[in-house]
């Protein structure tokens, strides 16, 4: 199992990450959000909103994994977003999707959407 997911599920049991559209855009908004990812598989309208959201508020965005391995990584149904609350998770698992990054040459798993 990849060490993100692991790391997700982590977060979700220490209550430092809220996932769904709905949680995801209420933490963003209310600036409880440190970095947002959102499932590759995704629909259009989604990412950009997501995205013009995030880089309004100056959030991190990544695209990562599919909704069914995100929600199975939190123990839930399919998830297409989640926000982590925590900076320390933040980071570790940032680093962690920027070496995927690298490794893929800069492919659309673990793709950094920030500015």
């Amino acid at each position: 199992m990849n060490k993100v997911y692991s790391l997700l599920g982590l977060a979700v049991r220490s209550r430092n990450l809220v996932s769904g559209s709905f949680a995801t855009e209420k933490a963003v908004k209310s600036g409880k959000a440190v970095m947002v990812i959102v499932s590759e598989d995704a629909s259009k309208n989604t990412e950009k909103m997501f995205r013009n959201m995030c880089n309004f508020y100056h959030v991190p965005l990544f695209r990562f994994g599919r909704k069914e391995e995100l929600g199975h990584a939190m123990g839930k149904d399919m998830r297409t977003s989640l926000a982590l609350t925590d900076e320390g998770f933040a980071r570790t698992i940032r680093k962690h999707l920027e070496a995927i990054e690298q490794e893929d040459g800069g492919s659309e798993h673990g793709k950094n959407e920030s500015t």
